[in-house]
């Protein structure tokens, strides 16, 4: 994969459009769909639309299908009016609700109006019923059979149905009213004998589910009795729909990933940072400024009250000028340790690797971490100090400065990020602000305390 990434990148920075085209159109569509998924990871959603296009007609579609709904959506919102009516015309109905559920309102209305009015009529259908239900997610795309029919009038049926149908491998039976009377394979039709009435051949004893039963229980229940299709009825019993295993697998892989960011504290997280992500990538200047310059003024703000700090020692400064020497040492090795734990941080929240019930303990370890660290280069930082300026008691003021003050700075990294989350506040532009400011203030503090106390009999 990652020779055909570099070969079709090099294609598109030369503009070979030709030979991109006919590359493309060799690979086999499970090829394109990693491709394409990789380019959308990478975010790179002008080359994914740019290489969409070169498909041919069948190619694209069948890959389509298999992408994910993001990157559906990235497609749909890319590509030209007509290009993008024609793939929503081709899905199938629960496919093309759920994909439009994702899309901007706008946007899904005008390619909703643009489709053929049969189809839409039953999309519209699936999108009023609530979400997250199995009439939301059930297709309208099922053979439905007469109890009267014979087995050979049956397979008629199914022959003129077989290419617009979900599935035929499972067959409802309904009366005049659609009501839903029993269910066969269609293996047990191709076996029965050609006169055979259908209702000799069901099997009565159907199991279903309501337009209103959650999507996860329906769902659930097609994987615990190991069915290829359920069918959906409405409060009338009236057959309005059926959703196929394929369809559960994907409802349960959803359902499974919201559970386990739900138990880590982090669905309402996820939201919250891809639409600030969306606003601070894609927004108006104003509402990027909105949310960094309060922290920026923070920062600065925080500035002005290291400045008064180092004011305050301008006697230690004016005595001992080579303290000037390692301010910088102290600020940046506790800025650098501090960015490092809240990167860490953010990384293990999302991921679901810090449980907010345990944070006291993940604190508590990052916090003995930045300690081991601090001692470190607080050992090596006062050896040279000691050398250079001929003074022990000098090494003896630097290195303990920097071992707190990269202890303080680690502990801030997981403590400040984590209590911004907590507030609802953007933690990704806040975070470095809170803790710039925190850690140089009291840096500094802690740096000429001890200056104070080992290099008071200099002044």
């Amino acid at each position: 994969m990652s020779s055909l990434m570099e070969n079709i990148t090099a294609m598109l920075e030369n503009k070979e459009m030709n030979p991109l085209k006919e590359v493309l159109n060799q690979q086999e569509h499970y090829d394109l769909v990693e491709l394409f998924s990789e380019l959308e990871a990478q975010g790179k959603r002008d080359e994914l639309a740019i290489l969409f296009r070169l498909l041919n007609k069948d190619l694209s579609l069948v890959v389509f299908e298999d992408l994910s709904l993001e990157t559906q959506e990235t497609l749909i919102q890319h590509l030209a009016g007509n290009r993008a009516v024609e793939i929503i015309t081709e899905m199938e109905p629960d496919d093309r609700a759920r994909l439009l559920d994702e899309v901007p309102a706008k946007v899904a209305k005008q390619l909703l109006n643009s489709i053929p009015a049969d189809e839409r009529k039953k999309t519209a259908d699936l999108l009023n019923y609530p979400a997250e239900t199995a009439g939301r997610i059930m297709t309208p795309e099922y053979v439905s059979l007469k109890a009267d029919m014979s087995a050979e009038e049956a397979l008629e049926r199914i022959r003129t149905k077989r290419k617009s149908a979900e599935t035929i491998y499972v067959l409802y039976v309904t009366d005049a009213k659609r009501r839903l009377l029993g269910v066969l394979s269609l293996g047990d039709l191709v076996s029965a004998d050609k006169a055979s009435r259908i209702r000799d051949i069901m099997n009565e004893k159907v199991i279903k589910v309501h337009t209103e039963t959650d999507q996860e229980e329906a769902a659930v229940l097609l994987k615990e009795r190991d069915l290829l299709a359920v069918p959906v009825v409405d409060r009338e019993d009236r057959l309005v729909g059926i959703i196929t295993v394929d369809d559960a697998m994907d409802i349960l892989e959803e359902e499974t990933t919201e559970d386990i960011m739900s138990k880590a504290g982090l669905v309402s997280l996820t939201r919250q940072e891809t639409g600030r992500s969306q606003r601070l990538i894609e927004g108006p200047v104003w509402d990027v400024w909105k949310v960094r310059l309060p922290f920026l003024v923070i920062t600065l703000i925080g500035g002005m009250l290291a400045g008064a700090v180092i004011d305050a020692y301008e006697a230690t400064l004016e005595a001992i000028a080579a303290v000037a020497i390692f301010i910088p040492v102290i600020m940046d090795m506790g800025g650098n340790a501090g960015t490092q734990s809240s990167t860490i941080f953010t990384r293990a929240f999302v991921l679901g690797h810090i449980s907010v019930k345990r944070f006291g303990h993940h604190l508590t370890r990052e916090t003995g971490i930045g300690l081991s660290m601090g001692v470190m280069m607080g050992l090596v930082a006062g050896i040279i100090a000691s050398l250079w300026q001929g003074e022990a008691s000098f090494g003896l003021a630097v290195g303990i400065s920097l071992a707190l003050t990269m202890t303080l700075a680690t502990a801030l990294g997981f403590l400040i990020p984590f209590i911004l989350v907590r507030l609802g506040m953007d933690q990704a532009a806040g975070s470095d602000p809170f803790i710039t400011t925190i850690k140089d203030i009291s840096g500094l503090f802690i740096y000429f305390t001890f200056v104070s106390i080992f290099l008071g009999h200099l002044m």
